[in-house]
């Protein structure tokens, strides 16, 4: 297992809290990353309180391109907490603040810095959950479901690199949070292997996948040593 402070020893929101005051490139980079990761729960969450996929895409657009111009990173201090609930608190005050402006913008006319792929955030509007869950509740839920699919699309990048992806997209059957319609001798039987060799298979592609996981949430936290704290976190969110 991979420790936590020997292999996070910086993260993504630890350099955009230390640095992004200074304009160091450090800080804009990371910041990037973590909006090119996070942008989809935000922009369900503006469809959730009943924004059109256009108006959300508009507004969730003008948010980041703000945001990743740098206008507000002298709001994000440790006081903030986790990434995800500084992204949601200045996204409900732009919301609140700046609709009218932004409604104004015609589409793509705010020079957007990050790729949108609103079909597949569309989705995570679309995941049935407890429909007890209040606003920031489901915000949470899909900031969640957002990190697990960057998890496992990174994982399957690794694997596409090193000419296995086949191999992954069999074996992505056996990780957590899948109902796999086969047993262990089955899926052998049907790749024409041991079942032993398939067995270690699967443990080696789901020891990755943990360590991926707690990677991803150690980028999010200021500390490193808030991770299993995190992890739980996610957990917890998940079991609604």
């Amino acid at each position: 297992m991979v420790s936590d402070a020997g292999s996070f020893a910086t993260t993504h929101w630890s350099v955009v809290l230390t640095a992004g005051k200074d304009n160091d490139p450090r800080a804009a980079v990371a910041l990037e990353r973590l909006c090119h990761d996070y942008w989809p729960p935000l922009y369900a969450h503006a469809r959730h309180r009943g924004y059109s996929p256009e108006d959300a895409q508009d507004l969730t657009q003008e948010f980041f391109r703000r945001l990743l111009g740098k206008h507000w990173l002298n709001a994000a201090d440790s006081r903030r907490g986790r990434f995800r609930s500084f992204l949601l608190a200045s996204f409900n005050h732009f919301l609140a603040n700046e609709w009218d402006r932004a409604h104004a913008l015609k589409r793509g006319g705010g020079e957007p810095h990050l790729p949108f792929d609103t079909v597949a955030a569309e989705r995570l509007c679309q995941v049935e959950g407890n429909s007890d869950l209040n606003a920031e509740e489901r915000y949470e839920r899909n900031w969640a479901l957002q990190l697990l699919a960057q998890v496992r699309n990174r994982l399957k990048e690794e694997y596409r690199v090193a000419g296995t992806e086949a191999r992954f997209d069999f074996l992505e059957q056996f990780l957590p949070g899948e109902d796999s319609p086969m047993t262990y001798a089955q899926a052998a039987a049907q790749l024409v292997v041991p079942e032993g060799t398939l067995k270690s298979d699967v443990h080696r592609l789901k020891q990755r996948y943990a360590q991926l996981l707690r990677k991803e949430v150690a980028h999010t936290v200021q500390d490193p040593e808030e991770v299993d704290d995190e992890l739980r976190h996610l957990m917890a969110v998940l079991a609604h």
